[in-house]
């Protein structure tokens, strides 16, 4: 009975999203999805929310922003101008080239 009531309690507290915004999002990424998936993803929205809004409550006063967690510079190599790859070569494994090009399928929706 405790279990059953500190659910629901906690529930309460979650940032909710609706099965709606849900079926919305699914429409614009014309995605098909059964009552089942739309149920489950409409849980699973609502609790990274929840999560994200209790990482709203943490003091970030002093922190500097970053985009990774580790302090890592770029690995790449200088973009040194050189001789381009010669084309025979280029298309030497091509299944199909006409005219100096790969030749690709047309794709007409």
């Amino acid at each position: 009975m405790f279990a059953t009531s500190a659910v629901n309690f906690f529930k309460e507290f979650l940032m909710k999203i609706t099965k709606q915004e849900v079926e919305h999002v699914a429409r614009l990424g014309r995605l098909e999805l059964t009552e089942q998936e739309t149920e489950r993803l409409t849980d699973q929205l609502s609790n990274i929310l929840t999560y994200v809004e209790k990482l709203n409550e943490l003091d970030t006063k002093g922190v500097e922003p970053t985009s990774h967690v580790l302090d890592i510079n770029n690995v790449m190599r200088d973009d040194v101008p050189r001789e381009s790859l010669p084309q025979e070569r280029a298309l030497a494994n091509a299944p199909e080239k006409a005219a100096g090009h790969y030749k690709v399928p047309i794709i007409i929706e």
